[in-house]
């Protein structure tokens, strides 16, 4: 079941950067969304442990980490988008599972089967491929050390989330956590830059406030990070499952493929063209999962 958890992980990620990518066209506060995205998550999740009663044990704290790990690993990812080529951070996030596989065998001793060895190197060629751009090149690096610091906060999310798995944390209550320390560190972003400082986030398509606020209110804001929020909650329990009962590195290395589902959607909706070399990613990236799965 992990397999089939880590691919719908990897779908509802992707949709989630399909919303991600339809509001970088938008004049948007980026902090106001995540507020909304995190808050909305924390919420629906404590509202479904109601119901379903997991148990709030001790280790649940691996929750704040998550949380921190996954504020910085965004703060970082765009901050590199604002300063420096969007393919120079692209080819180093799609380097999180290399990092990932690393250290869970330095963790915990955790090995690749020659099978899933194959299908792990397949699919993180599928990625370094898609995301290979002319930008790279004709070596212009710049903001390579905040794709650098992106791939490594993420990667700690997930061994952070898998160690607290290992520990016996209940999913709901951990992400419950997660979400909410998420939400307060965005919220304190958010009031710095509304206070007049210099932020830290990024904001999108336009360098003014006030010019952003005018244009989308807070209210509709907040209600496109709800929104996106749903999905996020999709992502995160299916990712979880997957690192419940897979193998870090290989279950990391599929959650990774979210970036196809984008792909697609910009060929298929958006009628974006697709380069020979991303269409040699993309079934390269399929014949990985079959790997895995099947051999």
């Amino acid at each position: 079941m992990w397999f089939a958890y880590a691919v719908g992980a990897a779908f509802f990620f992707g949709l989630r950067g399909i919303l991600y990518q339809w509001t970088s066209q938008r004049t948007i506060n980026r902090d106001l969304m995540f507020i909304g995205v995190y808050i909305s998550s924390a919420i629906l999740v404590l509202i479904i442990n109601l119901f379903v009663n997991q148990i709030w044990s001790n280790e649940v704290w691996f929750g704040v980490l998550m949380g921190v790990f996954s504020f910085l690993a965004n703060t970082f990812l765009y901050k590199g988008y604002a300063v420096g080529r969007a393919s120079v951070i692209a080819f180093f996030s799609g380097l999180t599972p290399v990092i990932v596989v690393l250290l869970a065998a330095l963790l915990w001793a955790e090995k690749l089967s020659p099978v899933q060895l194959v299908g792990f190197c397949i699919i993180i060629l599928s990625l370094l491929i898609i995301r290979y751009k002319r930008d790279l090149q004709e070596g212009t690096y710049q903001g390579w050390q905040f794709g650098l610091l992106a791939i490594i906060f993420y990667s700690f999310t997930d061994l952070s989330s898998k160690q607290a798995l290992l520990n016996g944390v209940s999913i709901l209550p951990l992400l419950t956590l997660m979400f909410a320390t998420s939400s307060i560190l965005f919220s304190g972003a958010f009031l710095i830059n509304f206070s007049g400082q210099r932020p830290f986030s990024i904001q999108v398509g336009i360098n003014k406030q006030r010019e952003i606020v005018n244009r989308w209110t807070l209210s509709k804001t907040l209600c496109l990070g709800i929104g996106v929020g749903l999905v996020n909650v999709l992502a995160m329990v299916l990712k979880l499952a997957a690192f419940n009962n897979g193998v870090t590195g290989v279950v990391s290395a599929i959650i990774a493929l979210s970036v196809v589902v984008v792909l697609l959607y910009a060929r298929f909706y958006l009628k974006e063209s697709m380069s020979r070399t991303e269409m040699c990613g993309v079934i390269i990236a399929i014949i990985g999962i079959i790997v895995v799965k099947w051999m």
